[in-house]
């Protein structure tokens, strides 16, 4: 029950998340809000699977769907999104065509990849005990990597921020964003708590709350009457910026 419970609210905040940006995405059309509103529904899709496993039991299919969507692509599209951010649209653009390309085959595989036995349904199953190598390169390479695109980004947007003499608030959102970034995976934090699957899904509510709480932190309110307003844009965070008079430079403004 407590796992239900855990799992069941990283489904609701990463889905309430995901509205979030997508909202700000139709909006304002930026390419990093969108990158993070597909990673956010994906976070959505893997923690419903979750969900669904716990609650109802694990089947192969449950299991592939969790391991897809919560352990391969959620983490890679977050990091495309700081992408955008440090590095402009073309370089943006560039990196989320390999990352497409590289998603879809990791989905083919993880859809036909055998599995070593059976998927016990009332047993939290684990990656590496019922696939072979390929779909656990893709977890753990393709998350490792993006993970420190993502902390790095906030830490470096936060250094920033203090250095340039920027809003306390904002500081404090970057490293909300990497200490739940780190926090999604900190599943040993937990252990306490029950089982590994009460684990893994603690891990999950409360890592993504802690983001969405860095994100609340920076999201000052939507204009629709103001789309074109300049931003300041963070890697990790999504910092508002009052108007500049004409030739001024933004410290903190991004590619």
């Amino acid at each position: 029950m407590t796992a239900n419970a855990f799992a069941a609210g990283a489904t609701l905040v990463s889905l309430a998340f995901a509205c979030s940006t997508f909202e700000r995405w139709l909006v304002r059309r930026r390419r990093h809000e969108l990158a993070w509103s597909v990673a956010l529904a994906m976070f959505a899709i893997g923690s419903a699977a979750l969900w669904a496993g716990a609650a109802l039991g694990w089947d192969a299919w449950s299991f592939r769907l969790f391991y897809l969507f919560g352990g391969v692509l959620n983490v890679p599209f977050l990091a495309l999104g700081t992408v955008y951010l440090l590095a402009g649209q073309q370089i943006g653009d560039r990196v989320g065509a390999v990352l497409c390309l590289v998603g879809a085959f990791a989905a083919g595989v993880l859809t036909i990849a055998p599995l070593r036995h059976a998927v016990a349904p009332h047993r939290f199953p684990e990656g590496h005990d019922l696939f072979g190598v390929l779909p656990r390169v893709f977890a753990g390479v393709g998350s490792g990597i993006a993970a420190t695109v993502i902390i790095g980004g906030a830490v470096w947007s936060a250094i920033r921020l203090v250095r340039h003499r920027g809003p306390s608030r904002m500081a404090a959102a970057n490293v909300l964003i990497a200490a739940g970034t780190l926090l999604i995976s900190a599943k040993a934090l937990f252990e306490g708590l029950g089982d590994d699957e009460t684990a893994f899904a603690a891990a999950l509510a409360s890592g993504i709350s802690v983001v969405f709480v860095g994100f609340l932190l920076t999201n000052a309110p939507v204009h629709r009457a103001e789309p074109d307003a300049p931003a300041a844009l963070t890697a990790g965070g999504l910092q508002e910026a009052e108007p500049e008079p004409a030739g001024a430079g933004s410290a903190q403004g991004a590619p």
